[in-house]
């Protein structure tokens, strides 16, 4: 091949290889346009609720019983019969009898009192009869000490006074002794004193129970009490709450008492019964005494079998406390240390200052200058200034 040649071919290929290459870069994609990133800060946002009514206070305590009692017999003997309900679990009404012990000891006291009563029953009688004669014998003796004009006055004891006021007290002394044996012989049959279920029992039949000796526990089971404890922020929301007296009957403050049973939650009404008179030293709260009345039948289940309130079971309440003229409930992020909330408003964020109220879980119920719907910021921004521009998105509930 000639030099010249040799040149042609070169710059062909140079030619066909500039060729290709604008060719490839004429056929390339256009890159995609990003407009540059905006300044506005972001913020996440969720709506105020606004609340009507009163506002809940919520809580939580540990159930325990309105009334609990050792079963103790008050006379002592032998146990002859108990009744089948008479054990641990054991429901029993009120005047049941529980057990009963060996009674013909006390019957036959009952009897020998019953003949003392008639003997002294004949002595006064007699005493009385002893009487009558001997102020017959002073009327007539007495007659005649004034037709010879010499008088003088006979002594009580002359008359049988004390004999028979000393008769008469001991007709009272065996009526009192066999007032006493009838009693104890009633004692020998141990009665419920209220409807109750039995927490633990320890007496059978053929055992020998001491008078006095506790050989059960009953607890009441016409109410459960819940105790629980609130600060004082929280306990200053129950209206009325130190105008209420233990027992009065005064069931203003609604209660909602909420249990799990089985992965179910149950519900069972109740009332605010009394607050305790003192701080608790170690926790600086208030116990609030709750009372649910028949919590052996009114838990509010869908369908029949519902479980019952039981003594130790932790629940949560739910009181119902006053009812501001308006209230905001928000998330807990929307408050800002200084109780503060910012609030997004023509695209710029509004700072208002709120009084908290209660704070629950994830949720905060607050009063101040919010306004039904407005978007309080609950994360994306973490320094804001009143008046700032922002871009917003809601927040997913959770």
């Amino acid at each position: 091949m000639s030099r010249l040649t040799g040149f042609l071919v070169g710059g062909a290929i140079l030619v066909g290889a500039t060729g290709l290459a604008v060719f490839m870069v004429s056929q390339r994609p256009e890159p995609e346009r990003v407009p540059p990133p905006s300044q506005i800060p972001f913020a996440i946002t969720a709506a105020a609720q606004a609340g009507e009514g009163a506002i809940p206070v919520f809580g939580a305590g540990t159930v325990r019983p309105r009334a609990e009692i050792d079963i103790a017999a008050e006379v002592s003997g032998k146990v002859v019969w108990v009744d089948p309900a008479f054990q641990s679990g054991g429901r029993v009404r009120e005047g049941q009898v529980l057990f009963r012990i060996d009674d013909a000891d006390y019957r036959r006291y009952v009897e020998k009192a019953r003949a003392n009563v008639a003997l002294q029953r004949v002595e006064v009688l007699k005493v009385k009869e002893e009487a009558q004669v001997a102020r017959k014998q002073y009327e007539q003796f007495k007659e005649r000490q004034a037709e010879s004009g010499a008088a003088s006055e006979a002594s009580p004891l002359a008359l049988w006074q004390p004999q028979l006021e000393a008769a008469e007290a001991a007709l009272a002394r065996e009526h009192a002794t066999l007032g006493e044996t009838a009693l104890n012989l009633a004692r020998t049959a141990v009665k419920a004193p209220f409807s109750g279920v039995v927490r633990t029992e320890s007496v059978d039949v053929g055992q020998f129970v001491a008078a006095g000796r506790g050989v059960a526990r009953l607890y009441a089971s016409d109410a459960v009490e819940v105790v629980v404890p609130l600060s004082d922020r929280e306990a200053a929301l129950v209206p009325g709450l130190w105008d209420l007296r233990a027992g009065d009957g005064n069931r203003d403050v609604a209660v909602q008492v909420v249990a799990d049973y089985g992965g179910r939650r149950y519900d069972w009404d109740g009332y605010v019964d009394r607050v305790e008179g003192a701080l608790d030293e170690q926790t600086r709260t208030l116990d609030v005494i709750v009372r649910v009345p028949e919590p052996y039948g009114s838990g509010a289940a869908p369908d029949a079998g519902e479980p019952p309130l039981l003594v130790g079971k932790f629940v949560d309440v739910e009181l119902e406390g006053i009812a501001p003229d308006a209230w905001f409930r928000i998330r807990r992020p929307a408050l800002r240390p200084g109780n503060e909330v910012w609030v997004v408003r023509d695209d710029r964020v509004t700072i208002l200052p709120v009084t908290v109220l209660q704070r629950a879980d994830d949720e905060v119920y607050v009063t101040g200058a919010l306004q039904p719907g407005d978007a309080a910021i609950v994360g994306g921004i973490q320094v804001g200034t009143d008046g700032m521009e922002v871009r917003t998105a809601s927040a997913q509930p959770e």
